[in-house]
């Protein structure tokens, strides 16, 4: 009696009534896994459709995929530009002690649109800017060393010049207008008895 065949160790899988084999989406995948991605994204913190439209991209999305699935979250208000730019100036302002010119820069980095970025930024008036500013001021000041009061008066002089650029540089770097920093800085070291008086504004 003649052996048996061996049985195939590597099986091909019949493609019987029912069965379907999986076909890769092209170019990415589906608008329901571009929707996942977004909602993961947005569970970290608000984000703006130009930051998601840029994630899908990197991860493949074709631009019509993406198109959907954020038209399809900003029907149901998960993707709100001028709401998402309303939080990110108060927060940016509050807690990052950002000044108005700072804030509009990222927010145009953000793709927000110049409309609901300008009412955004409305929220901040100069009073507030400035009152930030001098908070921003006094806390460094704290950190710092007392300015010399005794001494050869140029080394005097120079000391109380190095602090001065390097607080103005500080609320420059945070998008303050150099006016107004110099303004600022010099109420805030009159405030401690530093005289600022000679301090030129550009």
């Amino acid at each position: 009696m003649d052996d048996p065949t061996p049985p195939d160790p590597h099986p091909t899988p019949s493609a019987g009534p029912g069965r379907r084999r999986a076909r890769p989406e092209p170019g990415g995948g589906t608008e329901a896994q571009a929707k996942d991605v977004c909602l993961r994204l947005l569970t970290d913190r608000a984000r703006s459709r130009a930051e998601l439209a840029t994630k899908l991209e990197q991860k493949g999305y074709t631009a019509e995929v993406a198109e959907r699935t954020l038209d399809r979250l900003a029907a149901v208000g998960l993707i709100d530009d001028a709401d998402f730019a309303q939080q990110w100036v108060r927060s940016r302002h509050l807690y990052a002690g950002k000044g108005k010119r700072a804030i509009a820069l990222e927010l145009r980095r953000k793709g927000i649109g110049q409309q609901d970025a300008a009412e955004a930024l409305d929220q901040i008036d100069g009073d507030d800017e400035r009152a930030r500013a001098v908070d921003l001021v006094r806390k460094k000041l704290r950190t710092q060393p007392p300015l010399p009061t005794e001494g050869d008066r140029r080394e005097i002089a120079a000391e109380r010049d190095k602090l001065v650029r390097r607080l103005v540089g500080m609320l420059a770097r945070r998008g303050y207008s150099q006016g107004m920093a110099f303004d600022v800085v010099r109420g805030a070291l009159a405030d401690v008895g530093s005289d600022a008086d000679g301090l030129a504004d550009d």
